[in-house]
C-alpha cells in the first residue's frame, strides 16, 4: 500500500537505481595513483578502508550519527520557551531548525527518524524535571512518546520537502499545525502522562494568546505557534515562496491581533477574598505534623480579615479528618477563629471506603460541611503505578508511590458554608451541615495538582456552575527545577478558557492566583517561601468561546489531516508535468531491479 505522505515520482528514481552497473575494466575503475605506484600494497589498501570508522562507509556513518544528535536537539528547543525560562518568544521560532531538517531528509524513512528523535527530546527535554521519580525510565518513556511525532515528519516532508509548489506550502500552514495538535491530543491522554508541555501553555504570559485561548482553549494557540514556524520555514527555506511565508505570518498576526482587540474580556460581577496558605518544606518523620502546626500558624494569622475562603495546598492534612475527631475539631476551631471556611486537602485512607485518596474537603465553623471531591486523574509513576506487577521496580529507585492512590468518580462543585452571626456559634446537625444562615456565592470548582493540566475538567466545573477555579498542589518533589513555575503557568490557562478565577494554592510553591481574563493578580509565593497569601480575585459569569464550544479546534486538526491525506492519495498535489508512479515489472525469480536473480 503506498504511503500517502510519500510524494509521487520518489520511489522511481530509487527503483531505476537498483538496475546492473555496465561491465567496465576493473583496472580502470581503480584511482590513478594505484594504477601507478607499484610498491602499495593492495591488502593493506582493502584492510584500511575496510576498518571502522575508515572510508566512504565511515564517513556516512559519521554524517548518520550526527544528523541523528541533531534531531535529538532540534526537538528539545521548544522547551525553553516555557517556564523557569520563559522565553514566550522563542516558541514562535524553536520549530523551524527541526522542520527544515526534516524537510531536507533523503527518504521518508529519514523525515520519520528525524521526527521520532526529535520527539525523543522534545519529551525528554519537557519532562526532565521528573527525572527523580522515574529515573532511567524515563528515556524508554520518552521513546515511546516520541513516535507520536513519526507520521507528523512525514506530513512536513510530504508538503515542505524539496521545492513545493504554492499549493502544497498554502496547504502546509494549515495542514502541519493540525499534525501537531493531533499530537498534544494523543498525549494529552492520562495513562501518556497527560497534557503536560503543550506548545500553547507556553504563551501563558501573553494578553493576545490568553485572549485566543478564551475562544479555542490552548489548542488554538498552540496552533498559531506552529503555524507561524512554518511561515518561518518557508522564508528560510524556499526563496521562491517567500510570498506564501509573508502571507502566512500576516495571518498569524491577524488572528492574534483580532483576538487581542475584537474579543473581549469577561465583565466582571463582584469579588472574592481568598487566602492562600503555603507552609513550606517540612521532611522527616513528623514532616506531615509539622506541616500542618505550620500551616494551622500562617491560617490563624488571618484573624480579623474578612476572608471568603482559606485554601491549604495539597497534602495539607495527614489523616481524614472525618475518622480523626480531633483533626476536625483543630480545624473547626480555626475556620471559627478566622470566620471563613477552610479548604484543606487530605492525603490518607478514608474513614467510609478502603484505599489512599487524595481529597478536597470543605470545612466551616460549624464542622465538616460534608462537601468532598476525591482526585480522578493521578499522576502516572508518581501517584500510581501503571501495570505494578510488571513495573514495580520503578519503586525501588525512583520517588513513585509505594501503593496506588484511588480515584475519586465524578467532579463536584462545592458551596461556601455561611459563617458570621448564621454560623460562628457552631452549631450544626449530625452530619455536619450547617444550621442557621445560608450556602454563599461563588461555588467552588476544586482541582488536585497535576488535574489543572487537563483544559476539559476546569470547563466541565464551570459548566457546572463553578464561579471560582481552586487548584491545591505540592511540587515538593521537584524544588529545584522547572516544574513548579511550570505548574503554575497553567492557572492562567485555565482562567483564560473558562472566564473565572483560579487560585493555586501550593505547599511549597510556586503559589498563584489569576483573574477571570488569566491575567495574574499580586505577586506569587516562591518556593523559598513559608507564608499566606490574600488575594481579591475579580469574578464573572461570561460564557466564553472555549466553554461554549469545547474543544473544537482538536476536531477542526481531524478533518484538515484527512483532508490532506485524501488529496495526496488522489494525486491533488502532483507537480505539475510529473509521470503517475509506474508499477514494478515482477518476474519470476528475483526482482524487478534485477531480474533473473
Amino acid at each position: 500500500m503506498r504511503n500517502p505522505f510519500v510524494r509521487r515520482g520518489e520511489d522511481q528514481g530509487q527503483d531505476q537505481g537498483r538496475g546492473q552497473v555496465p561491465d567496465s575494466d576493473p583496472d580502470q575503475n581503480q584511482a590513478p595513483d594505484r594504477q601507478q605506484d607499484p610498491d602499495r600494497d593492495p591488502d593493506r589498501d582493502r584492510d584500511r578502508e575496510q576498518a571502522p570508522g575508515r572510508g566512504r562507509g565511515g564517513r556516512a556513518r559519521r554524517r548518520t550519527l550526527a544528523r541523528s544528535l541533531l534531531a535529538v536537539g532540534c526537538g528539545a528547543l521548544p522547551a525553553l520557551a516555557f517556564p523557569a525560562p520563559g522565553l514566550w518568544w522563542w516558541a514562535y521560532l524553536a520549530l523551524v531548525p527541526w522542520l527544515l531538517l526534516i524537510r531536507t531528509a533523503p527518504g521518508a524513512r529519514r523525515a520519520a527518524l528525524d521526527g521520532w528523535l526529535g520527539g525523543i527530546g522534545f519529551v525528554f527535554a519537557v519532562h526532565h524535571w521528573l527525572l527523580p521519580s522515574l529515573h532511567v525510565f524515563l528515556l524508554p518513556l520518552s521513546a515511546l512518546l516520541g513516535l507520536l511525532w513519526l507520521p507528523w515528519a512525514l506530513l512536513v516532508r510530504s508538503l515542505l520537502g524539496g521545492a513545493p509548489s504554492a499549493l502544497r506550502a498554502g496547504v502546509a500552514l494549515v495542514a502541519v499545525p493540525s499534525g501537531w495538535l493531533l499530537i498534544e491530543l494523543v498525549r494529552s491522554w492520562e495513562g501518556l502522562g497527560g497534557p503536560w508541555g503543550l506548545l500553547g501553555a507556553s504563551q501563558w504570559q501573553v494578553p493576545a494568546a490568553l485572549r485566543l485561548a478564551s475562544v479555542g482553549g490552548v489548542w488554538l494557540v498552540t496552533a498559531l505557534v506552529v503555524a507561524a514556524n512554518t511561515a518561518v520555514a518557508l522564508l528560510v527555506a524556499a526563496p521562491g515562496l517567500r510570498t506564501v511565508g509573508v502571507a502566512g505570518l500576516a495571518g498569524c498576526a491577524l488572528v492574534a491581533g483580532t483576538a487581542a482587540w475584537g474579543v473581549g474580556a469577561p465583565r466582571v460581577s463582584g469579588t472574592v477574598r481568598v487566602a492562600l496558605v503555603q507552609p513550606g518544606v517540612f521532611d522527616g518523620a513528623d514532616g506531615a505534623e509539622r506541616r500542618f502546626d505550620r500551616a494551622e500558624e500562617l491560617t490563624r494569622s488571618l484573624a480579623g480579615q474578612r476572608l471568603d475562603l482559606v485554601v491549604w495546598g495539597e497534602s495539607g492534612v495527614g489523616a481524614d479528618p472525618a475518622g480523626r475527631p480531633d483533626l476536625a475539631a483543630r480545624l473547626t476551631a480555626l475556620s471559627r477563629e478566622v470566620d471563613a471556611p477552610l479548604l484543606v486537602n487530605v492525603d490518607a485512607r478514608r474513614a467510609d471506603r478502603p484505599g489512599i485518596f487524595k481529597s478536597a474537603v470543605m470545612v466551616g465553623p460549624a464542622g465538616l460541611t460534608g462537601e468532598r471531591y476525591d482526585k480522578m486523574r493521578l499522576v502516572p509513576f508518581g501517584e500510581y503505578i501503571p501495570a505494578r506487577g510488571v513495573l514495580g521496580w520503578v519503586t525501588s529507585f525512583g520517588k513513585a508511590a509505594d501503593e496506588d492512590r484511588r480515584r475519586g468518580t465524578t467532579p463536584v462543585v462545592m458551596r461556601l458554608p455561611a459563617t458570621g452571626d448564621g454560623s460562628a456559634d457552631g452549631t450544626g446537625d449530625g452530619s455536619g451541615d450547617v444550621v442557621g444562615g445560608s450556602a454563599r456565592e461563588p461555588l467552588i470548582g476544586p482541582l488536585i495538582c497535576f488535574e489543572s493540566a487537563f483544559p476539559d475538567m476546569s470547563r466541565h466545573l464551570v459548566r457546572d456552575g463553578a464561579g471560582l477555579l481552586v487548584v491545591q498542589s505540592s511540587t515538593s518533589t521537584f524544588q529545584e527545577s522547572w516544574a513548579p513555575a511550570q505548574h503554575a503557568s497553567l492557572a492562567a490557562l485555565r482562567a483564560a478558557e473558562t472566564g473565572r478565577p483560579v487560585a493555586h494554592a501550593t505547599l511549597t510553591g510556586v503559589t498563584a492566583a489569576y483573574g477571570p481574563d488569566g491575567r495574574r493578580i499580586g505577586p506569587v509565593l516562591g518556593t523559598d517561601a513559608s507564608a499566606v497569601a490574600v488575594r481579591e480575585l475579580p469574578l464573572s459569569d461570561s460564557t466564553t468561546g472555549y466553554v461554549r464550544w469545547g474543544d473544537w479546534p482538536l476536531y477542526a486538526a481531524l478533518v484538515v489531516v484527512g483532508a490532506v491525506c485524501a488529496a495526496e492519495g488522489a494525486g491533488a498535489f502532483r507537480r505539475p508535468g510529473a509521470a503517475p508512479r509506474a508499477r514494478r515489472a515482477r518476474t519470476a525469480r528475483g526482482s524487478a531491479g534485477r531480474p533473473g536473480h
